[in-house]
């Protein structure tokens, strides 16, 4: 678990109006049982312009409160934009990044505090001994900090990948865990994360309209859709909502939420990101992969459902891992020879052997 203790502070008083709609929103939520109000963000940044993109934390992060949610969760590495980093010199890449107690974490951090609710955003993460990462930082309004580094970083050779879990407990007696987009494409990651205690999966991403090798992955979205989008708003959502969008998210994240028995709260990038558009399609699932809130607008914009914690104990998935026979589990993990870094393994263009550990037995039939 990655986290920075801070100072508590008192909370800054808010404005009566935000008070009232708070306090309405959050005895609404009594009235219907043990819930937690989550709200997931899809926006687009401006590259490397933190004032602005931390100006649209702000706004959203108002919005969350004043609907009463006690979680609200923004994309990767929103704070500087994300798919343009690749074209940056290493020098470039240091010149942005900071610290965890950094001007832009400190500014999240303030806004939990002020707010009453917890804020997860995307930034690039410095070490203080030369290091980069991919990093999501959850601001609790305790003033605790917790930091998550993706553990499968590709997006340029200067970023290395995480070495840890993130789970972490809330003051709402709920637990959270944060895996950041390619993460949770490989399922021991959530399984791992759940088996850590999570209730909730926060999973920021910047997806959508990539150029995948994968024959049946997903294809760019046209730009001009995108840029037509106030002329023709059907069209774009239609592509947001098809298979390189939507389509695409439907064929894995409701199985991660229903085979590990979690809520999953997924944000993600919305239009320009360098030379792809990314999808949006901000999601919120329970643990049996259904989705309780979501869009596919074209826009800048905030979907909001209340998790029905009930739910949790006799979920499917959270019965199975009971089930789970560990001692068979070693292969899981056992060297192959064959790994790849992830940047490697994500710009592959050669395909995959069928079989790849000649000797290890995984090729031969099961002696039955």
């Amino acid at each position: 678990m990655n986290h920075i203790q801070g100072q508590q502070r008192p909370q800054p008083e808010r404005t009566q109006a935000e008070r009232s709609q708070a306090e309405q929103a959050q005895a609404e939520q009594a009235q219907q049982g043990r819930t937690l109000r989550c709200a997931s963000v899809q926006f687009e940044p401006r590259p490397d312009d933190k004032a602005y993109n931390l100006a649209v934390v702000e706004r959203f992060t108002r919005q969350a409160a004043a609907d009463g949610a006690q979680v609200v969760v923004f994309p990767e590495m929103c704070l500087l934009g994300y798919w343009h980093l690749r074209r940056h010199s290493a020098e470039a890449l240091h010149a942005l990044a900071e610290p965890i107690d950094g001007p832009s974490v400190a500014t999240v951090r303030e806004l939990a505090i002020q707010h009453g609710l917890a804020v997860g955003v995307g930034f690039l993460e410095s070490d203080g001994r030369g290091g980069l990462f991919n990093g999501f930082a959850v601001c609790l309004p305790d003033g605790r900090v917790h930091r998550h580094r993706k553990l499968h970083a590709f997006e340029h050779e200067a970023i290395s990948s995480g070495g840890s879990f993130t789970v972490f407990d809330t003051p709402w007696d709920v637990r959270l865990g944060v895996l950041v987009c390619w993460d949770n494409n490989l399922v021991e990651n959530v399984r791992a994360t759940a088996l850590l205690g999570a209730s909730v999966l926060l999973a920021p991403h910047q997806t959508g309209g990539t150029a995948s090798r994968s024959p049946h992955g997903m294809r760019p979205v046209p730009a001009e859709l995108w840029h037509g989008r106030h002329r023709d708003p059907a069209a774009v959502e239609e592509a947001f909502r098809g298979p390189d969008g939507r389509g695409w998210l439907m064929r894995w994240l409701p199985a991660r939420a229903h085979d590990n028995g979690m809520f999953v709260v997924f944000s993600n990038g919305v239009g320009v990101d360098d030379d792809e558009i990314r999808t949006g399609n901000a999601m919120i699932l329970d643990p049996y992969g259904r989705v309780l809130a979501e869009t596919w607008a074209a826009a800048d914009t905030m979907v909001t459902a209340d998790l029905d914690l009930d739910l949790l104990p006799l979920s499917t998935g959270r019965r199975w891992i009971q089930g789970r026979r560990p001692e068979l589990y070693g292969i899981l993990t056992t060297r192959f020879g064959d790994e790849r870094d992830p940047r490697t393994a994500r710009f592959a263009t050669g395909p995959v052997p069928l079989v790849r550990a000649p000797g290890t037995g995984l090729d031969q039939p099961s002696a039955r």
